[in-house]
């Protein structure tokens, strides 16, 4: 969508929406280059038994024989199909079918607990659920408590009373004649984490991935180029995997290198890169950090990359000048949340990135800094980052949640619930959180969510999360506990509580720090105050910096 120029005004001055009235992203990604060129490449599937690559062809004749088993199980538009796997060909086509299909498809992490999914997938009312073994195993172990579900498809077979993927699929035509749906009908549900209470499922509509483009397209210095190549170790579960890289080259016909390590290590990343000839990764900054421990890349790996694309947390100075003496490029930084995403970048090819700043507005979304009434605020003042509507890269809504809905805007505005400062020259930098979400190796996690799974473990009388400082994952989960009466606290009970909510919600949601308190802060109306918890913890983070910083002098 973006024209490449020697300037950001010249970009913005240019670009203009070509958003059709009918539209479907599972054709568009999908069939659209099946029809030109369907020995192009797709899909290059890294595993440990070696490497399957798919053609768009291939592609299409999958997901449509996929999608004729939806239709035959009964699924119509509008129904929802969960798809709980990592990456894997299984997954794209999953969310392709169900895309031609008309039907919504909900990406879910293969690490969520027992509790987390079984809240997504009732509250959704998810009739189809895609996965592979492990998952069919869990799903089954929840079947009673999802009245709404009614048939599991594994991709490892017919097993935990799941239907045969495969053999499902060999049995069905790869002739389908996709719906023809409105740019505007929903086609995906993303769950992201709330304040308080559970999780909010973000509707997002077919035009979501155009509006994704441009913010892409600005992020990888105007991709994509000949013999561009992209791979991102992010789960495609969540928007920055499915939504900033799968979708979006699979629209522009480039291959996807599909690999998701069971534990993501530096070593094996530079491996994948350098083997799979990657010329373009989306990769979060808690990974960069970890890359960038590695001594000598330059000379242990021959690597040829054109963009790396980075977002979720800020990048530093350090971190931008490691990226160009290891790859030979500027890291671009991007901004966005699940409900509205790809809205602000840095781009290298059309100038230098400022530290400290995310860059500008891509072009095609109006941004602004405002007050909590909408109003706008001058240059060099701190606010609310806030995204003007109508936006196609805007949701729809949250999923039987009304009120929710109309909290998050103000007038014509969305608000982020992020409080940045705009300079003269446009550009925005991150200041923090208006609320209590917190940033941990790249995941926004909600305390409303896991706070609910504490208070379920039969010790714990009063429970309050907040996000605690941290140098390589910018926070980790901290949580403030108030036990029962007569319990004595202790690093057996510690352990037990963190595995408690380890395997209820996520790996990546547990405490990574209890302390036991006597008593929470509380407002007058019994609500704690975080805000006052996560003072104490930046407090105790400067002092442990201070105390570690002494002892390697």
């Amino acid at each position: 969508m973006l024209q490449q120029q020697d300037s950001y005004e010249a970009v913005r001055r240019d670009f203009a929406w070509n958003i059709p009235e009918h539209y479907n992203m599972g054709v568009d990604v999908c069939d659209k280059w099946a029809e030109r060129e369907p020995e192009r490449l797709a899909l290059i599937h890294v595993s440990e038994q070696g490497q399957t690559h798919y053609s768009f062809g291939q592609l299409k004749a999958q997901s449509n024989q996929l999608a004729n088993v939806l239709r035959s199980l009964g699924t119509e538009r509008g129904d929802r199909v969960a798809i709980l796997l990592p990456q894997a060909p299984e997954t794209a086509l999953g969310h392709i079918a169900s895309h031609k299909l008309g039907a919504i498809s909900i990406p879910l992490f293969t690490l969520f607990g027992e509790e987390a999914l079984a809240y997504r997938l009732g509250n959704s009312g998810a009739r189809v659920v895609i996965t592979n073994a492990e998952g069919a195993r869990r799903v089954a172990l929840l079947r009673a408590q999802l009245p709404d579900l009614q048939h599991v498809l594994c991709m490892d077979g017919a097993v935990h009373g799941a239907l045969d993927l495969h053999a499902a699929m060999a049995a069905h035509s790869a002739q389908f004649e996709p719906v023809q749906t409105l740019a505007d009908d929903p086609a995906v549900l993303i769950y992201t984490s709330g304040t308080t209470g559970q999780p909010k499922g973000a509707l997002h509509a077919h035009r979501v991935l155009l509006g994704h483009l441009p913010g892409v397209e600005m992020s990888h210095d105007f991709f994509p180029q000949p013999g561009d190549r992209i791979w991102t170790p992010a789960d495609w579960a969540w928007i920055g995997g499915l939504l900033d890289v799968l979708m979006p080259a699979l629209h522009h016909g480039v291959a996807v290198v599909v690999r998701r390590f069971e534990k993501f290590t530096p070593e094996a990343a530079f491996d994948l890169i350098e083997q799979q000839q990657i010329r373009n990764a989306f990769i979060p900054p808690t990974a960069l950090k970890m890359m960038r421990a590695v001594a000598d890349v330059p000379k242990r790996w021959k690597l040829n990359m054109r963009s790396i694309a980075s977002g979720g947390e800020s990048l530093g100075s350090e971190l931008l000048e490691w990226g160009r003496s290891t790859f030979g490029l500027t890291i671009n930084e991007f901004y966005g949340q699940t409900e509205c995403n790809m809205l602000v970048s840095s781009c290298a090819a059309l100038e230098p990135a400022k530290p400290g700043s995310m860059g500008r507005a891509v072009p095609g979304h109006t941004l602004a800094i405002v007050d909590d009434q909408g109003q706008l605020l001058p240059p060099g003042t701190q606010g609310l980052i806030a995204v003007h509507k109508p936006d196609p890269v805007m949701f729809l809504g949250y999923w039987n949640n009304p009120a929710a809905t109309e909290a998050k805007f103000v007038g014509d505005w969305l608000l982020t619930g992020d409080v940045g400062v705009q300079d003269a020259q446009g550009r925005f930098a991150f200041v923090g959180r208006d609320d209590d979400v917190i940033t941990s190796s790249g995941y926004r996690i909600g305390p409303g969510e896991i706070e609910d799974c504490l208070l379920g473990h039969p010790d714990i009388r009063l429970a309050a999360v907040i996000g605690k400082p941290d140098a390589q994952r910018t926070e980790i989960v901290k949580a403030y506990v108030v036990l029962r009466e007569g319990i004595m606290p202790d690093e057996d009970l510690t352990k037990e509580i963190q595995n408690w909510v380890k395997t209820r919600l996520a790996a990546h949601e547990y405490p990574r720090e209890v302390s036991f308190v006597e008593a929470l802060p509380m407002t007058t109306t019994g609500k704690i105050i975080r805000r006052e918890l996560r003072e104490q913890a930046a407090a105790e983070a400067q002092q442990q910096a201070q105390l570690t910083q002494r002892q390697s002098v």
